[in-house]
C-alpha cells in the first residue's frame, strides 16, 4: 500500500495535525462508501501507514471513522431532511462522506462547530468541485441553525 499523504505535509501545530487526521478519515470513509466492508479490512494499516508514530492523531482519526461508520444511518437521515428534495444519493461520493464527518463531529464530539464548518470547507476545496466547499458550507449551516 502506497502512502497518500506525503510525510512534508505533516505539520507540528495541533489544529493542522487534527486537519491531517480529518483527511485521513475522509479518504477511509470515501473508501468505505465505495467498497463496504473495506474500513474493517484496511483501518489500521491505513492509520500506521497515514499517521505513524502520531499515536493521538491515530487515536482521534480512528474516532472519527468508526464514531461516523457507527453513526450513518442517524447521520443520513438528519442530511436528508436538511437536504430537501435531494436524495443522498444524488450527492457525489466526496461531498457525502465530508458531510458525514462533520455531522459526526458536530453532534458527537466537543469540537467548536466552526471549526468543523472550516475544516470540512478546506476538505470540500482539496478533493471536490469547484462548487464542494459552498455546497458543504450551505449543509452544515442549516444544520447549525436547526440545532
Amino acid at each position: 500500500m502506497e502512502t497518500i499523504n506525503l510525510p512534508q505535509d505533516r505539520s507540528q501545530g495541533k489544529y493542522t495535525n487534527r486537519s491531517l487526521a480529518r483527511t485521513v478519515a475522509f479518504q477511509m470513509l470515501y473508501q468505505e462508501d465505495l467498497n463496504p466492508g473495506s474500513r474493517e479490512q484496511f483501518i489500521e494499516s491505513f492509520l500506521q501507514q497515514e499517521l505513524p508514530d502520531y499515536e493521538p492523531l491515530m487515536r482521534f482519526a480512528r474516532t472519527l471513522i468508526n464514531g461516523t461508520a457507527q453513526k450513518k444511518e442517524q447521520i443520513d437521515t438528519i442530511l436528508t431532511d436538511i437536504i430537501q428534495h435531494w436524495s443522498l444519493s444524488r450527492i457525489n461520493v466526496t461531498e457525502r462522506s465530508i458531510l458525514r464527518i462533520a455531522v459526526y463531529e458536530i453532534l458527537f464530539m466537543d469540537t467548536p462547530k466552526p471549526v468543523v464548518i472550516n475544516e470540512a470547507i478546506e476538505l470540500a476545496k482539496k478533493f471536490g468541485t469547484e462548487q464542494s466547499a459552498s455546497f458543504v458550507n450551505g449543509i452544515l449551516n442549516k444544520l447549525i441553525v436547526s440545532s
